[in-house]
């Protein structure tokens, strides 16, 4: 298992990032930003990892910034809505999965499409599990599993 990056919602995009890179001199080592999903990801990597980011080998904090509504209204972030979640890259991500069960932890939202599932700690932070290189060929029980609750 790798960790990957711990995500974190953020209402002011050009504020954090002044905060993150000016501030704390973090670097700003990827961008994706989905107009179909109105977000903007910003990947960021400590000065001293920025070179290892560049071959996806460093730990990083996404900056996600989801964009105001058609209405202009903008999301207002309480009770930890701007923590996301922890990520791992895991070698199985069925295995991995079927792991957890066998400890009693319930598969949120299961891995039907071979890449990524998310589960939660027992103090609720969510936990995104993702495939390592390719994803899986889809299998059952897994593609037919609905997601439980909420990650």
């Amino acid at each position: 298992m790798q960790f990957l990056h711990t995500m974190l919602r953020v209402t002011n995009l050009d504020a954090t990032l002044k905060f993150y890179c000016e501030g704390l001199g973090l670097t700003e080592t990827r961008r994706h930003e989905s107009e179909r999903g109105r977000f903007t990801l910003v990947f960021l990597a400590a000065s001293k990892d920025a070179e290892r980011a560049k071959a996806d080998d460093a730990p990083l904090v996404e900056l996600t910034y989801n964009w105001p509504a058609e209405d202009g209204t903008t999301e207002v972030l309480t009770g930890g809505r701007n923590f996301g979640h922890l990520a791992y890259r895991v070698d199985d991500i069925y295995a991995t999965c079927a792991h957890l069960e066998t400890q009693g932890i319930t598969i949120l939202r299961p891995p039907r499409d071979g890449r990524m599932a998310f589960i939660r700690s027992p103090d609720g932070a969510s936990v995104e599990l993702l495939q390592a290189g390719d994803n899986l060929e889809p299998q059952e029980p897994w593609v037919s599993m609905e997601n439980t609750g909420e990650w």
